[in-house]
């Protein structure tokens, strides 16, 4: 029996999932795992977490796994790809393959056909392959100058929002009262996340490269309780997100009779139907050959499925 491993390293987390040639015999999760957010340590640590208590769960012995497959952000750059495969070579032989995270969700959701997968969890990206086997993206140049509505977007956005209404609130500007009730209802959900008392506080830890993404439970907190400050942020992410698939449409799939397959992945398509609404009608709108997938795919299973198709060159 051939046993394989795939991995979804992303900001987040880390999922590792072990399978035979046709089925998932068990999963993990850990930290994350995206170097460039955590350093060499904190990727190790949560990579060979992952790995472990996968192989435990599964009852396979790392030593039999005959293929691996990680898919990382920023694993384009050679560097990258080289560290986290000599990583994981420290707690599993075999071959080891690390390719981008666009291309484990683009093949968990399409496999080798053509398609467009848009990632939005911690990062954001959109990436797309036509039937000749092009290949284009937008989006995903990182969480200081991109990465559209992607939860760490989302979380800056809102902290700036905060800060913007009671700057207005304190010299009277606001038109009315609700946009500071708002901040202020925003602004409770993110104090116990960033341990936060003040304005000046939430300032000075956004200043200070916080982990902005973290605030994205308390943007869906707030949104659940009515607010429309939260929900103009979640509604803006949504068209971000569409505006990123609509480039690669455009590049890719310029045939406006051809049926474009487009599929979502990331927690915050996972966790925020309010940005699925909005990014469906948004890309639907501008495109009407689209054919969107509802279901939220999981990355890791692409990776699992790259790994099994990587044994094949090993045999």
């Amino acid at each position: 029996m051939a046993y394989y491993l795939g991995i979804d390293g992303g900001g987040s987390k880390t999922i590792c999932a072990v399978g035979d040639e046709f089925t998932v015999l068990a999963s993990a999760v850990s930290g994350p795992s995206n170097i460039t957010r955590v350093g060499e340590s904190g990727a190790r640590k949560a990579l060979h977490q992952s790995i472990t208590e996968a192989c435990n769960a599964a009852k396979v012995d790392p030593r039999e796994l005959q293929c691996s497959c990680m898919g990382a952000a920023g694993a384009g750059r050679k560097e990258i790809a080289n560290v986290m495969q000599e990583i994981i070579a420290e707690v599993i032989p075999g071959k080891i393959e690390v390719v981008g995270d666009m291309e484990i969700a683009l093949h968990a959701a399409f496999g080798s056909e053509p398609g467009l997968i848009v990632i939005a969890g911690t990062g954001s990206i959109a990436f797309g392959r036509d039937a000749n086997g092009k290949t284009a993206r937008a989006g995903g140049w990182g969480f200081a100058i991109s990465d559209e509505g992607s939860a760490h977007w989302i979380g800056r956005a809102a902290a700036a929002a905060v800060l913007r209404a009671a700057d207005e609130s304190a010299q009277g500007q606001s038109p009315d009262d609700r946009t500071a009730e708002q901040a202020s209802r925003l602004f409770a959900e993110m104090k116990p996340i960033w341990n936060l008392e003040s304005f000046e506080q939430l300032a000075r830890t956004a200043n200070a490269n916080a982990d902005c993404a973290a605030l994205f439970p308390a943007v869906l907190a707030a949104n659940q309780a009515g607010d429309e400050l939260a929900r103009s942020l979640l509604t803006q992410a949504g068209r971000e997100l569409a505006r990123l698939a609509d480039l690669v449409v455009r590049r890719l799939f310029p045939d406006p009779h051809f049926a474009v397959p487009v599929a979502m992945a990331g927690g915050v398509f996972r966790y925020a139907p309010m940005v699925r609404e909005f990014f469906s009608n948004a890309i639907r709108t501008a495109h009407l050959q689209v054919i969107l997938n509802s279901e939220v795919v999981e990355p890791v299973h692409g990776a699992l499925q790259l790994a099994r198709r990587s044994s094949l060159s090993v045999a």
